[in-house]
């Protein structure tokens, strides 16, 4: 039997976020920038942006012919000095975690005619003056003298506006059931371009509430589907029967459109997962964002 899906909604917020193409020698190197420049970035509670691999990219969709992948990073819209975070998010991840990285390059994915950053030119003054301007597979770029050989990473890169926060949350009658469901929907939902998921291998144990009864503390254990607390005198459960356990994924993506059609995706992944009771999904009733995400699809103004 599938499960329920309930009819509610997950709350999206206003982010800007950018997009580097990483190219490399082979899969592996790929791999080791991608993890590396997307590490330390699941939430924006406490990181200094949400990131996540958006998708891979053949060889031959690159600039330079190798094995490719594009990488998303966000910043919420409602942060002070945005734009300087996000330049910074940049700066700092493209050159401390794919600069080092060996046989890597870096190419802006964004238009970049009006909104932009000139992080290839930041960058480039690591090579002491010895960094020289080029074009490069029809790029306009940077060239980087460097210990194993040239670093590339084109001029300027592009930023726009995007969303965080769409999310589902998959309710299990075992542990197993849940975190399958969840692992089935990262999947799906991965596979529709424009869109990361941040959280490590997609998923989030550990879903939270705004807000805390410590005042130093922004977000919290939601106390109200924890399945441990349920029973208690101090908590007043919101578990379903039969729930035992509860996984969530995050969808952070470019626009309304393209996070709708990766949570239907992950739905439809994840639905017929054995033992799996329910699907739904975390809200605030607006106050967090403006941009809802319905669990059904009929109701999805787009």
């Amino acid at each position: 039997m599938a499960a329920l899906i309930d009819d509610t909604y997950a709350e999206a917020f206003r982010s800007i976020y950018s997009e580097a193409l990483i190219t490399a020698r082979d899969r592996h190197w790929l791999d080791k920038a991608v993890s590396a420049c997307t590490g330390n970035a699941s939430s924006a509670i406490l990181c200094d942006c949400e990131a996540g691999l958006s998708r891979l990219v053949s060889p031959e969709d690159t600039p330079d012919g190798r094995p490719g992948a594009i990488v998303q990073f966000h910043i919420p819209r409602f942060w002070k000095d945005r734009e300087k975070r996000l330049e910074r998010v940049l700066l700092v991840r493209l050159s401390q975690n794919v600069l080092t990285c060996p046989t890597t390059a870096c190419f802006n994915v964004l238009p970049a005619a009006e909104r932009w950053f000139p992080i290839g030119r930041k960058l480039a003054y690591f090579g002491d003056g010895y960094q020289r301007r080029a074009e490069r597979f029809g790029r306009r770029v940077y060239l980087i003298p460097i210990l194993s050989g040239e670093w590339v990473i084109e001029r300027r890169f592009g930023w726009a506006e995007g969303l965080m926060g769409g999310n589902l949350w998959f309710f299990g009658a075992t542990a197993d059931a849940a975190l399958d469901a969840a692992v089935r929907a990262a999947a799906a939902a991965a596979a529709v371009p424009g869109v990361s998921l941040p959280f490590p291998g997609g998923v989030a144990a550990s879903g939270s509430k705004a807000g805390s009864r410590y005042n130093f503390m922004i977000a919290s254990t939601y106390a109200e589907y924890c399945p441990t607390l349920r029973g208690t005198a101090a908590v007043e459960s919101r578990l379903p029967d039969g729930v035992v356990s509860v996984q969530e994924i995050i969808i952070n993506g470019r626009d309304l459109p393209t996070i709708a059609a990766a949570t239907q995706a992950a739905i439809a992944a994840a639905r017929d997962t054995p033992d799996l009771l329910q699907i739904s999904a975390g809200n605030y009733g607006g106050r967090l964002g403006k941009s809802f995400i319905y669990l059904d699809p009929s109701r999805q103004p787009l």
